[in-house]
């Protein structure tokens, strides 16, 4: 873990407007965090260095043009449920092995057009079914905080709770996460983040 990974997100975009760090910098730093981390929470089931690093120089030449989106240079985690074109997309289950999409999910796709980066795929439930994120086909998440004193693997919540490790983990500044009866909300009380459900209009 680097300072840089200790960002928050809005803390993140000043110093990328400020031009203070560069996004492919952010990312490295994001990546390295993962490298040293993921075999031992589980938290990711696919990495995309490759293309994050892609993401985030072209993040970097519309910093340098003045024309930054909302969310420019920004890596992210990715929730295995999501859609992403041409990357691993199984929802964590067996029965959709090695299915790379030839399209992308609206929200992730939404999140690319702002200049959002992707860092990789995040553990799950399979199919977004369960509460303690141990029936996925990768294997269990494991929470980052323990009790103290304590040595004993703790469960991150589920569905999401690929996406609630790895933000409490700073293996990425933020994570997208899906919750139809407490799939966001539950894991990030689990793991001491901040969780939000939109509405349906939202």
């Amino acid at each position: 873990m680097t300072e840089l990974t200790r960002l928050t997100i809005a803390e993140a975009r000043e110093k990328l407007g400020a031009k203070e760090i560069t996004a492919v910098e952010l990312t490295d730093a994001y990546l390295g965090a993962i490298e040293a981390a993921n075999g031992v929470l589980n938290a990711y089931v696919t990495l995309t260095p490759e293309k994050a690093r892609e993401m985030a120089k072209a993040s970097d030449a519309r910093i340098a043009e003045g024309k930054a989106g909302a969310l420019e240079g920004i890596p992210l985690g990715i929730k295995d449920l999501f859609a992403t074109e041409g990357v691993h997309t199984q929802a964590c289950s067996h029965i959709l092995d090695g299915f790379k999409p030839k399209y992308e999910s609206t929200v992730t796709q939404n999140l690319w057009n702002d200049g959002a980066v992707m860092l990789g795929k995040l553990n799950m439930d399979e199919f977004a079914m369960g509460s303690s994120n141990e029936s996925s086909y990768y294997g269990p998440v494991k929470n980052p905080w323990r009790a103290a004193g304590s040595n004993a693997d703790l469960v991150p919540g589920g569905s999401s709770g690929g996406s609630a490790a790895a933000v409490a983990a700073f293996l990425c500044a933020g994570a997208t996460a899906t919750d139809t009866g407490g799939s966001i909300r539950q894991p990030a009380a689990f793991t001491g983040t901040v969780g939000i459900k939109p509405t349906y209009g939202r």
